[in-house]
């Protein structure tokens, strides 16, 4: 247990130092010569320094560090210091590592500068810690107000940031800062959710047992089975029993699973939706064929 205790912590290490200098290009390496700014915490860092001629590397400690001691008292001793030090890592990082300007074209800036930086962020989630502040607060907001979705409080956050941007930097760098943290965004959902982001599938079919064979025996698929009664169908109503199959499957898996169940009952109801994350069971089987 001890030495995946030590494992896991190396890996954290990694991530984390590796999520540093990624963000650290690309916010010395891309945006700062174009006074591109990002969303979150961050972009209130970089909107600040290019408003008041004050350092990044001190401002994005200072606006981050009440939103590590929220993410103390709310989810645990271990994320804020891993917190404290991706952060202090990423000022000295800015303060003391020196990046070249890598191009001048400002559409060039504005996507890689936000994919170096979502990168950085989303290395730094995998390894325990935030480099922006940003979900920390969202999370909190959301949790006392059980109307209002941690989206929607980062939504309003960064239409807040973008329209000051706009103000004082200028329409163009705002548009290009948008872009920025579109970019950012995509990139740290990539990161955390992966390319195998997960589906959940129900099937409804009279043919459910085929279909049941088909996922579990051909497909090496989890399957749940669920009791359940027909209410309205092309007769009218109904409460014939019926079975409900459910089973969850990467994004590319779905395509070649709709095909296979067609195979057996092409009048199969069929509803899927994405899911953040699944664990334990089978999930991840053998390839479709």
């Amino acid at each position: 247990m001890q030495g995946i205790t030590k494992r896991s912590l190396v890996k954290d290490a990694v991530l984390i130092t590796a999520g540093i200098f990624s963000a650290a290009l690309g916010l010395k390496g891309f945006l700062l010569s174009s006074h591109f700014i990002d969303g979150g915490v961050t972009g209130i860092s970089m909107l600040l320094a290019s408003i008041f001629h004050v350092p990044l590397a001190v401002l994005i400690p200072i606006i981050n560090f009440p939103f590590i001691i929220m993410g103390y008292r709310q989810i645990g001793k271990a994320f804020a210091f891993k917190s404290t030090a991706a952060i202090t890592g990423l000022a000295l990082c800015l303060a003391l590592v020196e990046f070249p300007d890598v191009t001048p074209d400002l559409l060039l800036t504005s996507v890689f500068g936000g994919f170096f930086i979502g990168a950085g962020i989303g290395l730094a989630m995998r390894g325990g810690a935030v480099l922006d502040g940003t979900e920390v607060a969202a999370l909190l907001v959301s949790r006392r107000n059980s109307g209002v979705r941690v989206g929607d409080v980062i939504l309003g956050m960064n239409i807040f940031i973008f329209a000051t941007a706009a103000y004082f930097l200028g329409v163009d760098i705002a548009l290009y800062s948008m872009l920025t943290y579109f970019t950012a965004s995509k990139t740290v959902d990539f990161l955390i959710h992966g390319i195998e982001e997960y589906t959940a599938v129900w099937i409804v079919s009279d043919h459910h047992e085929e279909i049941r064979e088909l996922l579990t025996d051909k497909l090496h698929k989890g399957v749940t089975v669920l009791n359940s009664e027909k209410g309205f169908g092309k007769r009218g109503a109904q409460t014939e029993a019926t079975k409900v199959l459910y089973s969850v499957v990467t994004r590319l898996e779905v395509s070649r699973l709709r095909d296979a169940i067609a195979e057996i009952d092409p009048l199969a109801f069929i509803v899927q939706h994405g899911i953040d994350d699944a664990r334990g069971g089978i999930v991840k089987g053998r390839p479709l064929h």
